[in-house]
Formats: structure tokens, C-alpha cells, sequence
């Protein structure tokens, strides 16, 4: 339920973002701001998975900061160079979560719910790219 709670801030800013609802802030770098501090999230599980191995999780505590490492210039960077660079993150990470699925040993309900929040992720910051272009 908390994964899917964590994408209403997503849909209502990506929404706004095509209505220009409030006009006086600014929905996109609040978006922005959100995705960044998720996908740095998103790295701790990997933190997690090195720390309770008793594997040399050098490989997974790599991963686990990357998303901070990446997550960080956005919040500097003129907005759709943010989104493109979320996006990119956002989908890399997946790609990487499935290809060490079996050597992490998550859960089995993990993989198919980061798929899930990840589509949906993907369609609002592409959504609000497409909005910030059309502008």
C-alpha cells in the first residue's frame, strides 16, 4: 500500500503540471523534487540488500548510491534535463533490479510492484516532460 500511496504526489503534480493549477508555484521542480528524493529511495534497497548479506555486497552498495549520485544534479538542472535524467534513472534501475533479481534474493511480490510503480512513474515524468516542451 505505501509504494502505491508514494505515486498520488506523482498523478496530482503531473496533472497540474498540464493544467497550470496552482499558476503562482511551480508543480514541475516540486515534481522534480519528489522523483529525485524517491529514486535516491529506490537505491536504499540495494544499501539494504549489501548490509544484511554475508556476500562481499560491494556490487549492490555501487548501485545503491547511484541514484543519489544521479538524483542530485537534477534538483540543479534546468527542468527537462531533470525529467530526461529521472527518466533514464528510473528505468535503469528497474532494468538492473530484474537482471540481479535471483542474486538478491528480493521477495517474490517485489519485482512485479516496482514494475507497476515504475510504468507509472515513467508515464507521469514523461507526461510532465511532454507538457514543459509544449509550453
Amino acid at each position: 500500500m505505501l509504494g502505491y500511496a508514494g505515486l498520488i504526489p506523482f498523478i496530482v503534480l503531473t496533472i497540474a503540471s498540464w493544467l497550470q493549477i496552482p499558476p503562482d508555484i511551480d508543480v514541475i521542480s516540486m515534481l522534480v523534487t519528489y522523483a529525485a528524493l524517491i529514486f535516491c529511495f529506490m537505491g536504499a534497497v540495494h544499501w539494504g540488500i549489501a548490509i544484511s548479506s554475508d556476500q562481499d555486497g560491494s556490487e549492490y552498495l555501487s548501485v545503491s548510491v547511484m541514484p543519489a549520485l544521479l538524483a542530485w544534479p537534477t534538483l540543479l538542472a534546468p527542468k527537462t534535463y531533470a525529467l530526461l535524467l529521472l527518466l533514464f534513472g528510473f528505468i535503469a534501475l528497474y532494468a538492473y533490479d530484474r537482471s540481479a533479481q535471483k542474486e538478491q534474493q528480493l521477495p517474490g511480490w517485489y519485482l512485479p510492484m516496482r514494475k507497476r510503480l515504475t510504468i507509472v512513474v515513467v508515464i507521469c515524468l514523461s507526461s510532465t516532460l511532454s507538457a514543459l516542451i509544449l509550453d
